[in-house]
């Protein structure tokens, strides 16, 4: 049985034990890591990107100490890590990493710069197997490299043995169905565009997916955090910027909903992507233990088929990916 077909379908994002948005301490990123691993997560997702390394570290360690056939690790590739000349003692903030900016990241989708994140990512790690790897936000920097030479690199390193599957990771549409059809992948990690709250990805992304045999990841599922408490507040971020009049009139159908069943609106944020077929798991980051014990519990909140029903009903989730919106 292939490694897509047996995914964990609840994973852990390690972007906030790289620092991201406030400082941990490795006692910190460890407990929230722990919480995880004892709350059921068996699937972790890093990337070099996150904390210049330090999330594959701190990740790395603690998982050194569980039995390797017991969990799925996925990092990405596409970005290199090298000394920053102009580094003055300064932070990555302008990343939203709290980390020194010692380092930088260097584009690089070139086979050659594929293979050595790879094998620099092994190395930060100290884990001698990754189980899936992920071309990091091709849409940023050359998708069309990406397709010519990056995706056949990947292609190269799963023949090998490597890796195990290789995917794409990105925040646009245009991007990840492009990437579907036009490359071999095994899996694509959607962020922020398949959620609760708006589906453009089920419009050109889940066809291009369900075509090829594709499976998918959801990740960043409570859209900025707008989804990630009960009662949702006006001044909430969305994107990079405030919450746009007709996204908050969304949201406020969609909490009374939630709030007639009786149904938590991070529960219903969290299952949403699971009800697609293609989904194999869902992603969600945390920085406190506390959290990730919460998110795993309302995962597994039961929630009726008249609350995402009604749901359809009133056009606020596609009832099959060719009803979604744009």
């Amino acid at each position: 049985m292939s490694l897509t077909e047996t995914f964990p379908t609840l994973g852990y994002g390690a972007a906030n034990v790289g620092n991201l948005f406030r400082a941990l301490t490795d006692d910190e990123a460890w407990a929230v890591l722990d919480a995880a691993w004892e709350s059921g997560v068996r699937y972790y997702d890093t990337a070099p990107h996150y904390g210049l390394g330090l999330s594959e570290r701190r990740l790395g360690a603690f998982l050194q100490t569980k039995p390797r056939d017991e969990f799925v690790l996925s990092t990405k590739v596409g970005r290199l890590l090298r000394p920053n000349p102009d580094f003055n003692g300064g932070l990555d903030t302008d990343n939203d990493f709290y980390v020194p900016n010692d380092l930088q990241r260097v584009w690089d989708f070139t086979a050659d710069g594929i293979r050595a994140s790879l094998e620099e990512s092994h190395e930060r790690l100290g884990l001698d197997r990754i189980d899936l790897v992920y071309l990091h936000d091709p849409e940023r920097n050359d998708l069309q490299l990406a397709i010519d030479s990056a995706f056949p690199a990947l292609e190269q390193l799963r023949a090998e043995g490597a890796v195990g599957a290789i995917g794409v990771g990105a925040m646009t549409s245009e991007a990840l169905a492009r990437s579907v059809r036009e490359a071999d992948l095994d899996i694509v990690m959607i962020a922020g565009r398949y959620t609760l709250l708006e589906q453009p990805a089920a419009v050109d992304v889940l066809p291009a997916c369900h075509e090829r045999g594709t499976g998918v990841v959801a990740a960043s599922v409570f859209n900025s955090g707008l989804l990630a408490n009960a009662e949702p507040t006006r001044d909430g971020r969305y994107e990079y910027g405030g919450i746009p009049d007709d996204v908050w009139d969304r949201l406020q159908r969609i909490v009374a909903v939630c709030r007639a069943h009786d149904v938590p609106l991070p529960a219903a944020a969290i299952q949403f992507p699971l009800r697609e077929s293609a989904t194999r798991s869902v992603v969600l980051g945390s920085s406190r233990p506390e959290q990730v014990r919460q998110n795993a519990e309302l995962a597994a909140l039961e929630i009726s088929e008249a609350f995402w029903s009604e749901l359809a009903d009133d056009g606020l989730i596609p009832a099959s990916p060719t009803d979604a919106r744009p």
